[in-house]
């Protein structure tokens, strides 16, 4: 079953924690796919070459569909797993976390780097803030000319969302609604432009 919405990364960016001399850096960013998180993190490996660890996570899907997570020679499960955990727990999808690891000379032990694993990606989410995405099915209305100004301006003050407009022999109208709004909206179409609208359902897609 889909999800019908989901939250991302709002925008990239590093969050700097410090537990008992070692410095933890958390880079976030939002992630399409799973060949742009990999990118990511060789990025970030390449800017911190003297790094003791770069561990990294991420989640791609709508639904979660792609998880990875990597401890980068920390003990298993200490590092990437508490990482790829606080995504999920925060219903973050679509987005990638790398924390890189300066040791400061003091042994944390593994709750203490699950903590900082997890707390620091934790505290990037806060600091960088994050966006819901709902899902919405896409649906062109079809209006001959002289409505399609009156048509745009009623379907915007009903709070509903346009995303694109076409002018050819008439005006096609692309809005998307949630899937509970659309017996209404149907209603509500017929209604405000007295039958003369043409509405086609499309695919789906995810938006803020």
């Amino acid at each position: 079953m889909k999800s019908d919405q989901y939250a991302t990364v709002a925008r990239e960016g590093t969050h700097e924690t410090e537990i008992n001399r070692s410095r933890f850096l958390c880079s976030l960013a939002p992630a399409a796919t799973e060949q742009e998180a990999q990118d990511f993190v060789a990025r970030i490996r390449r800017e911190h070459p003297a790094a003791t660890h770069n561990c990294y996570a991420y989640v791609i899907g709508a639904d979660a569909a792609v998880q990875k997570a990597s401890d980068d020679g920390e003990p298993g499960g200490t590092a990437g797993v508490p990482m790829l955990q606080m995504l999920m727990r925060r219903d973050i999808r679509y987005a990638v976390a790398v924390v890189t690891r300066y040791y400061g000379g003091v042994k944390l032990g593994a709750g203490g780097l699950i903590r900082a694993y997890g707390g620091v990606v934790g505290e990037a989410l806060d600091e960088l803030g994050t966006v819901t995405r709902r899902r919405y099915r896409l649906a062109t209305v079809t209006v001959d000319h002289q409505r399609a100004g009156k048509t745009q301006n009623d379907l915007r003050s009903t709070g509903r969302t346009v995303v694109g407009l076409h002018y050819g022999a008439a005006v096609e109208i692309e809005v998307a609604l949630s899937e509970a709004d659309l017996p209404a909206f149907e209603a509500w179409l017929a209604d405000t432009t007295a039958g003369t609208a043409v509405l086609t359902l499309g695919g789906e897609t995810y938006a803020a």
